[in-house]
């Protein structure tokens, strides 16, 4: 049941992948709803020729609203298969020439049956597998046809050089002027003198 309601979540989408569970079960209580609902007009007629024919509008109500989503499955069932919804749209024309419509009703049936493609294709990812579309993308093939854009590719940063750091040239130290004094006096002296000018000795 599930199944047949994703279909009808996914109304109007002719886009993306379909596994052949979703549509055969789609196709399977879509089958059973017209049967109950043609079963109800049958019963109104019988009981009543007058009026029961209204109860065929619930019937005529369903097999309208079920078109769309029929046919979109159906395109996506295709996709899986990575056909082309046009080939599908080709067949139905076909199925309307007499004879020719055999043959083509059963190549349509026989692609229906056929498994998906086991990875991703250019319509999507492989519906069994939902993790494929979390994973990495095949390029850029068929994306665009999904509405998306084309994956970004990651690149490669080339280093930069990081700069030295800065060494501050040592800073001489400052001392203090060496004070020179006489051995017999003990006069300072001044710089740079070689004799006291106090008591004349040589330094």
């Amino acid at each position: 049941m599930d199944w047949y309601l994703m279909v009808w979540k996914r109304y109007a989408e002719f886009e993306g992948r379909s596994r052949r569970k979703e549509f055969w079960m789609f196709v399977l209580f879509n089958l059973l709803a017209i049967l109950v609902l043609a079963a109800l007009g049958g019963a109104g007629m019988a009981m009543s020729e007058d009026y029961g024919g209204f109860l065929f509008i619930p019937l005529g109500i369903y097999v309208l609203a079920a078109l769309i989503p029929n046919l979109a499955v159906s395109v996506r069932r295709f996709h899986d298969i990575d056909k082309s919804g046009w080939l599908l749209l080709l067949l139905i024309v076909l199925g309307m020439i007499p004879f020719v419509g055999v043959i083509a009703s059963i190549v349509e049936i026989v692609l229906f049956c056929q498994d998906g493609n086991p990875g991703i294709n250019q319509y999507g990812p492989n519906p069994k597998f939902p993790e494929q579309a979390v994973g990495v993308f095949a390029g850029n093939a068929g994306f665009t046809s999904m509405g998306l854009g084309a994956p970004p590719q990651p690149f490669a940063i080339a280093s930069q050089p990081q700069p030295a750091p800065f060494v501050a040239p040592p800073q001489p130290v400052a001392t203090a002027s060496s004070l020179v004094f006489c051995r017999s006096c003990g006069t300072k002296l001044t710089d740079g003198s070689s004799f006291c000018t106090t008591c004349g000795t040589h330094v």
